[in-house]
């Protein structure tokens, strides 16, 4: 019974993971690197929560409730007392190995370590802990309280015991548990961002405008955002990230980053978050930068 959870990494996937497990009535330790980042994701839940009551969707005494129910920490003093420890870093698997490797010794030993990332073998990452077996994927849906999916991925080694777990508090977050097997950026990004990506070829090779693109899918294929908005709100550094997996993962050059995305990332245009991507953020309407 997972009663007590860590969270490691307060930014945009991790507070809202927190916030999610929270208003499930989950005790939650958000870890990050600097006070900064604490306070600037606890703002960020503190003002999701705000709209979901303005909204009809959340009574204010739950939301204080959930709010005393998250704790900031800078230290891995809380690993003791877990049942549970989120890695929600970077998309970087360098990274996440870093974050991951040191926690065993620290955790109960029927704790169960999880990975929020969107694409890098579980596996791989499963091997740099103490517990292969009790270790598994559980990729989350930005923004992450709104979302209904969470994939579920086994490493070669997640024992069943730990699936069942997961899967049953995915259901207690109100989320809807998803399967996928562990390969290179499993069902929702292997689909996904090869689309968006091909977008940016469109874009690339003259076809189409920003704004043409964007409305073509939106009115043509009835998606709620554009491609190239879209990939603005999940960060193009992200997308490529996830792009460079898929191509060195699965050796297929259907799967190449268009080089308009690396020049984008290399001139640090990385979409919403640094006010510049496919649309200029910086002014009232957003509006396409070619």
């Amino acid at each position: 019974m997972i009663k007590k959870v860590g969270v490691i990494g307060a930014g945009q996937m991790g507070n809202g993971i927190a916030h999610v497990m929270a208003i499930a009535g989950l005790d939650v330790f958000l870890k990050d690197i600097s006070q900064d980042q604490l306070d600037k994701g606890l703002k960020v839940i503190e003002e999701n929560m705000q709209r979901q009551v303005a909204r009809g969707k959340l009574d204010e005494g739950d939301m204080l409730a959930a709010l005393g129910r998250i704790s900031p920490v800078l230290d891995d003093t809380y690993l003791s007392e877990i049942d549970l420890v989120i890695e929600a870093a970077t998309e970087n698997e360098e990274i996440k190995k870093a974050i991951l490797a040191p926690l065993g010794p620290q955790l109960k030993p029927e704790a169960i370590i999880a990975t929020n990332t969107s694409s890098i073998s579980v596996t791989r990452l499963a091997a740099v802990t103490d517990r292969p077996a009790q270790f598994m994927g559980m990729h989350f849906m930005n923004p992450v309280p709104v979302m209904k999916l969470v994939e579920l991925i086994r490493g070669i080694a997640t024992s069943e015991e730990t699936f069942s777990i997961i899967r049953e508090l995915t259901a207690k977050l109100g989320k809807t548990p998803t399967p996928a097997e562990d390969f290179p950026a499993f069902i929702v990004n292997r689909i996904l961002l090869p689309m968006i990506n091909e977008a940016i070829y469109t874009l690339y090779e003259g076809v189409g405008s920003v704004q043409a693109i964007d409305s073509g899918m939106r009115l043509g294929a009835n998606h709620p955002m554009g491609p190239l908005q879209l990939a603005d709100f999940i960060g193009l550094d992200v997308c490529l990230s996830i792009m460079q997996v898929l191509y060195e993962g699965l050796a297929d050059t259907k799967y190449r980053p268009c080089p308009l995305l690396v020049k984008y990332v290399e001139a640090g245009w990385l979409g919403q978050k640094t006010g510049r991507g496919f649309y200029d953020y910086t002014t009232d309407v957003p509006t396409p930068t070619r």
